[in-house]
């Protein structure tokens, strides 16, 4: 498990990292963040992973959503993975920013040619926290996990997914309901083929539906004045799942925010301490 280091800077009193490594899962290279929170520990420190969305990188998350300063008052390390492989090879992944690199919708595809390489599912639940456990002194049984648009998509299923491995899950402006959307009927069928029931292992409204559970309160900011919010995010499938599922949620409507990072900027600060609570008890 070696990493190559790409930069690292002094930041808040930790430091901000960005590396990569040979990956198994994607068969290729792999470039992630990593913000450390204090210099010389040794003690294994939470960890929040930290999900972006269409179009973004492993910078993405890191350099705008202003997270450091409250992540290292907290002691979180804060891990910022890439959306997808790159350099795939593969000749529709470029070129569309909805579908293939840049838009890996933090699953594991089964349809050729993308099944080879675009195994984010894996890639985020298995391979990554290894990494970091061995790496950067993460604890492995206290992490959380939280997202922004598509990777609010995959904070909530991976999160539902895999009761026990996540203390905590948050997520701004969530797909919620990727099999009901336009941006997840254009890519489900490409990763996944069409049957529709492969789909709901990547939709949090199925997932909820069928009886998955997170042990706690899941999270969500979304912002009222969202361009996505009626044709693509769908927070009220969500909310409508929870209620009849007996799922805690707390959604927050806020007025006058947008889908971008200007909005997240302005809740972070609670979404770490949501997390912090939980990771550090």
């Amino acid at each position: 498990m070696m990493i190559e280091t790409i930069s690292e800077q002094r930041c808040f009193g930790g430091i901000q990292g960005f590396y990569r490594h040979a990956s198994t899962e994607t068969g290729g290279t792999m470039k992630f963040g990593v913000f450390r929170p204090g210099l010389g520990s040794t003690a294994m420190t939470p960890v929040l992973y930290c999900l972006a969305g269409l179009t973004c990188t492993e910078e993405t998350f890191a350099i705008k959503a202003g997270a450091q300063r409250r992540a290292s008052e907290l002691g979180l390390i804060l891990v910022t993975p890439d959306t997808s492989p790159r350099n795939s090879g593969i000749e529709d992944a470029t070129g569309d920013w909805e579908f293939g690199e840049g838009a890996g919708f933090y699953l594991d595809a089964d349809k050729a040619p993308y099944a080879s390489r675009f195994r984010m599912y894996s890639y985020i639940v298995h391979e990554l926290p290894a990494l970091i456990a061995a790496h950067f002194g993460g604890a492995t049984d206290r992490c959380g996990i939280l997202g922004h648009s598509m990777g609010g998509h995959g904070a909530l299923t991976i999160a539902l997914r895999n009761p026990g491995r996540y203390r905590s899950v948050s997520a701004f402006a969530p797909i919620v309901a990727p099999s009901q959307v336009p941006w997840g009927q254009k890519a489900l069928p490409r990763y996944l083929g069409g049957d529709r029931d492969a789909w709901k292992a990547h939709d949090s409204v199925e997932l909820i539906r069928s009886g998955h559970r997170f042990d706690g309160e899941i999270l969500i900011d979304q912002g009222e004045v969202d361009p996505f919010l009626a044709n693509q995010l769908r927070p009220e499938l969500l909310a409508s799942a929870c209620r009849e599922a007996g799922q805690a949620l707390e959604l927050r409507m806020q007025p006058g925010y947008d889908h971008s990072y200007w909005f997240i900027q302005s809740f972070v600060a609670d979404h770490l301490m949501h997390h912090a609570r939980l990771l550090q008890a």
